[in-house]
């Protein structure tokens, strides 16, 4: 029987609030609560609860035959706590199923693979505690932010004790090869990699509420057939999209829920199909070839390459001045600033930055809080001045630094000294009044 891998991404960041020059040594706070809140809202109320519901429901009614699998960003599990419990719990519910499977990524979101192994760990350690913590889940595959996977990363990744890997089967990667099989990591063979089929996705994530689409509308019944239209040697078909998809990205109307309702019971019926996990394909299939990816390669746009975040000089700027700070953030031990380290590495943050307006224009506009990349660009790097003025407080190297530091801990005693003044004259007053 051929496979069915349906694999989704959760993930929402923390934006930034508008951070101004002067800000700069003044305010430390960088975050748009509203704004957090508020679009978490509205995709909790279109996608996640939702979609959640319907998942529990076809998972208990298709008791082991139907399976999905998620990745969820730590930074997505921290804004569920802050604003949205309810979400984090109807995740829970999915996995006690014991038919979801969550995969192990970067705590971030991040792009850190692209430039240290050793906190491309950290972040990795710290996301697999945070998956333990709320689904008591130990994950064995990995799936990298936005499916960034080079050979490089793959054997990093190996490295870490994970079984497989889940990336893009791009074109000019695979060539005249079909991503429908199982391959494995050109460095180290032990790392089992499954690839994304674009086409089958993407017409469930991108085309199927498009009316000039030449397949509009998109029946289960016709999405089925496609899926035994593949050559029946090829072993799995491998649908990875974001979760957002379903509610969001394609809205109710469209009706993408009864789409998904069907699904299951469509592939089941044709007992040529079948669901399953990553970790139950690489147990159960064997690899054809090992994939050769010399250059890193992701889901993001046509290229399938990393220009989507580090495409131009601003979002090469951005990301050369974050990463210099790594030294001395490994020194440091203020959980307050490593907070802040987390959150200033997701990866949205560059992708607001993008410059391609052309055929992917309207991806790159999606949430984006700024009206331009050069906007969001000014904006990061004076929250980045503000983060190293801090850091260099915490962790002073140099004579000015200490300086620095000194001068910094004077002030901030200080405003602490006036700001308990102010409270005693205030209640001095109070008293006074009543007496009076």
């Amino acid at each position: 029987m051929r496979n069915i891998c349906f694999y989704f991404q959760v993930h929402q960041p923390f934006r930034f609030r508008r951070y101004r020059f002067f800000d700069i040594g003044q305010d430390h706070y960088y975050y748009d609560d509203y704004t957090n809140e508020s679009v978490l809202d509205k995709v909790m109320t279109k996608c996640y609860l939702p979609t959640n519901e319907l998942l529990l429901k076809l998972l208990t009614k298709h008791k082991g035959q139907f399976k999905v699998t998620f990745s969820i960003s730590g930074v997505a599990l921290d804004q569920f706590q802050l604003y949205a419990p309810e979400v984090l719990e109807s995740f829970q519910k999915l996995v006690e199923t014991g038919d979801v499977e969550i995969l192990a990524e970067t705590y971030s979101h991040s792009l850190v693979a692209l430039k240290d192994k050793a906190e491309f760990k950290k972040q990795v350690d710290l996301h697999k505690k945070a998956i333990k913590k709320h689904f008591n889940y130990t994950p064995k595959v990995f799936r990298n932010t936005e499916l960034i996977y080079s050979d490089e990363i793959g054997q990093m990744v190996k490295s870490m004790g994970f079984e497989g890997m889940l990336t893009e089967g791009a074109k000019h990667v695979l060539g005249w090869k079909s991503p429908n099989f199982l391959y494995c990591n050109a460095i180290d063979p032990k790392l089992k990699v499954l690839l994304k089929n674009f086409i089958l996705s993407d017409d469930i994530a991108f085309r199927f509420g498009n009316k000039g689409w030449c397949e509009w509308p998109l029946s289960t019944k016709k999405y089925v057939d496609w899926l035994l239209k593949v050559d029946e040697k090829e072993e799995v078909v491998n649908l990875f999209m974001d979760y957002e998809t379903f509610g969001e990205h394609q809205w109710k109307e469209t009706g993408i829920f009864e789409f998904l309702e069907d699904l299951p019971q469509e592939v089941i019926k044709t007992k040529q199909l079948k669901f399953s996990t990553p970790s139950e394909l690489i147990k159960e299939l064997q690899p054809v070839s090992a994939i050769h990816v010399p250059n890193a390669i992701s889901w993001a746009d046509e290229e399938r390459d990393l220009t989507a975040w580090l495409g131009n000089e601003m979002q090469n700027e951005a990301f050369e001045k974050l990463y210099a700070l790594l030294p001395k953030v490994n020194q440091c031990k203020d959980e307050k600033l490593l907070k802040d380290w987390r959150y200033l590495q997701v990866s949205d943050h560059f992708y607001y930055m993008s410059t391609k307006f052309f055929s992917d224009g309207d991806v790159h506009a999606y949430f984006n809080p700024y009206e331009t990349p050069y906007e969001a660009f000014i904006n990061y790097m004076n929250v980045l001045s503000d983060f190293t003025l801090r850091l260099n407080a915490e962790v002073p190297e140099s004579n000015s630094d200490q300086e620095v530091a000194n001068l910094t801990k004077i002030i901030e005693k200080k405003d602490e000294k006036i700001k308990r003044l102010e409270k005693q004259i205030k209640s001095a007053g109070k008293r006074k009044t009543s007496k009076s």
